[in-house]
């Protein structure tokens, strides 16, 4: 049986966890190779969920700081317990007569480094505790605002009492948080009705796959890509057969370009074997695959 190792993107159902999904694919693939996944969605948000097999699991940690993508609807009106379509309302207001103009400019405020207070129902640590199983229980939860950038905010449609925006950002970025704030700043409270995740670093929207249509692992492994696609913004180091070997031995090489301070190691097949990190005029393998992954 063929070896799987790569990444399928999913195109995450609302109602199932990312965990869910990576339940399922273990179950298709069998409890020997390894699964993960790249990036926490929520239950009720779809969209691009990266899932690796085998040894690419090991390159999940890259992608923490990819830059990703989504389309959110922002329902004004309403605010919830836990910012999004899935909590108890809190309160409600009537939704002003908005112009485009006024909602951009308020948008503005959202766009680029901003401070936000993530949700009290997230993931975050809380004296040991998870904010949410904090909440849950009834606690007040009153999490501290943390810097977190916002690279792009776009007004996609303004059909009150709904506002549908794209957003791309860093890690850290609630838009759970982002819809709650954008509806304070326009005095009429909001929630976020609806997310789809549209990218995660190199991998689209375009890419990804129904769940429902991976019915088996012959399907599966169809959709799969190379590990390497998580790493497409890396210089690639194309080593001689010495250099690979000392590399999967774990051992510095000397090599010319590219004159970044990281690159992706390949082997004279092609094959990725390592991650390399630049120093001083030595690449130091910081990350080796066993005899290198498969295209």
């Amino acid at each position: 049986m063929a070896e799987l190792v790569g990444f399928v993107v999913i195109d995450k159902p609302a109602g199932l966890t990312s965990h869910d999904v990576v339940a399922r694919v273990r179950r298709l693939v069998g409890r020997l190779v390894k699964v993960g996944h790249a990036g926490t969605l929520d239950p009720a948000a779809t969209g691009v969920l990266p899932v690796a097999l085998g040894s690419a699991t090991r390159l999940i940690d890259q992608l923490v700081d990819a830059r990703k993508g989504y389309v959110g609807v922002v329902r004004l009106g309403v605010q919830t317990t836990t910012d999004d379509a899935e909590g108890e309302p809190l309160a409600t207001c009537a939704v002003p007569s908005l112009t485009i103009a006024e909602i951009e400019a308020v948008l503005d405020r959202f766009r680029g480094d901003i401070l936000q207070q993530p949700p009290a129902f997230s993931a975050l640590h809380v004296d040991g505790q998870r904010a949410y199983a904090l909440a849950r229980a009834g606690n007040e939860v009153t999490l501290a605002p943390r810097p977190v950038r916002v690279e792009r905010l776009e007004l996609l449609a303004w059909t009150p009492p709904d506002v549908t925006i794209a957003v791309e950002c860093g890690k850290g970025v609630y838009i759970r948080a982002l819809a709650r704030d954008i509806g304070t700043a326009l005095g009429c409270g909001a929630h976020l009705a609806a997310l789809q995740r549209t990218f995660v670093g190199p991998f689209r929207l375009e890419q990804a796959v129904p769940l429902a249509a991976l019915t088996d692992r012959a399907v599966l492994a169809q959709h799969l890509l190379p590990p390497e696609t998580a790493l497409l913004d890396w210089p690639i180091l194309l080593l001689d057969e010495a250099d690979a070997r000392r590399v999967l031995h774990g051992m510095a090489i000397f090599a010319g370009q590219p004159t970044a301070d990281r690159a992706r190691a390949h082997d004279p097949a092609g094959r990725l074997i390592a991650l390399l990190r630049r120093d001083g005029e030595r690449w130091q393998p910081v990350k080796v695959f066993s005899g290198g992954e498969r295209e």
